[in-house]
Formats: C-alpha cells, sequence, structure tokens
C-alpha cells in the first residue's frame, strides 16, 4: 500500500479518535456529573476514543488492518440482514435489487477481509473519490445559489446610469 495513503489512513483515524473524545465525550461526561446526571459511561467513552487513538500513533499499521477488518465485518453483516430482508419484500418493489446490494456487500465484506491492506487502499481511493466528487457538487451547487441570490443595493446607494 502506498504509504501517503496509509499515513492518510492513520491520521484520520487518529484525529477522528482524539478529537472526538476531547470534544464530545469526556465534556459531555463533566457537564452530565455538574448536573448530577449518569456520566460514567461518557467518561469510559472518551477514555476508549483516547486509547484508540494512541494506538493509532504507535502502531499504524495494525491499526489500518483493525479498521479493514472492521469494515469488512460491517460488510458482511449489513449484507446478510439485507439478504434476509430481500425475502420479504414484494417482488414488483424491487426484491432483486435488495438481494444484490445484500450479495454485493458480503462479497466485498470477505474481500476485506481476505486482503486487508489492499482493502484499506481500495477504502482510501474511494474516499478521496468521495471527497472529490463531494466538493465540486459542493462548488457546483454554491455557485448556482449564488447567480439566485437578489441584487440588492446597499442603503443610500445610487442607482447605476443615473
Amino acid at each position: 500500500m502506498g504509504d501517503c495513503a496509509a499515513r492518510g489512513l492513520r491520521d484520520h483515524i487518529r484525529h477522528y479518535c482524539s478529537a472526538h473524545a476531547r470534544r464530545v465525550a469526556i465534556i459531555a461526561a463533566v457537564r452530565a456529573a455538574l448536573r448530577q446526571e449518569r456520566w460514567g459511561w461518557l467518561i469510559f467513552e472518551g477514555l476508549v476514543d483516547l486509547v484508540t487513538g494512541g494506538i493509532a500513533a504507535v502502531w499504524p499499521l495494525i491499526t489500518i488492518v483493525a479498521f479493514a477488518l472492521l469494515m469488512g465485518a460491517w460488510a458482511i453483516d449489513t449484507g446478510a440482514l439485507l439478504l434476509g430482508a430481500s425475502y420479504r419484500l414484494n417482488i414488483p418493489h424491487g426484491r432483486w435489487l435488495m438481494a444484490l446490494a445484500g450479495a454485493i456487500s458480503v462479497i466485498w465484506g470477505v474481500l476485506l477481509i481476505i486482503w486487508p491492506l489492499i482493502g484499506a487502499l481500495v477504502l482510501t481511493w474511494w474516499m478521496a473519490a468521495y471527497a472529490l466528487i463531494f466538493g465540486v457538487a459542493m462548488l457546483v451547487l454554491a455557485f448556482r445559489l449564488r447567480s439566485r441570490r437578489p441584487v440588492v443595493a446597499p442603503p443610500g446607494a445610487v442607482p447605476r446610469g443615473i
């Protein structure tokens, strides 16, 4: 796997875990404790997130493999549930599409578990493609919305051409 892709994925996981722990779980736990509410699980979540972020910083390859394996297990689980649900869906509503989605998800999950490093590289490519497509779509939307904005002269402005 490319060194740049591996570092990018590792840094993303490390940043998410540590930022999530600092900003959400621990702060929410302190606020809950001040309001005399339950806060133990929030502290536990924050500590687990901090440990996970530390592991991602110290052992990047293990982190990437664990992430790919977790995604593989999630894909297999989702695919199996979709396959099971497809038998309950009426045929005219697209049973075959749901079954196809389930089968593709199971296959993807198995491939991720068999080849986690290659799977992590492909996940990185898909995330990059998503980011590019999403960014272009948002820019197009921004320019379209800007062109539809009504032109309002500031107060006290003199109209052009007079």
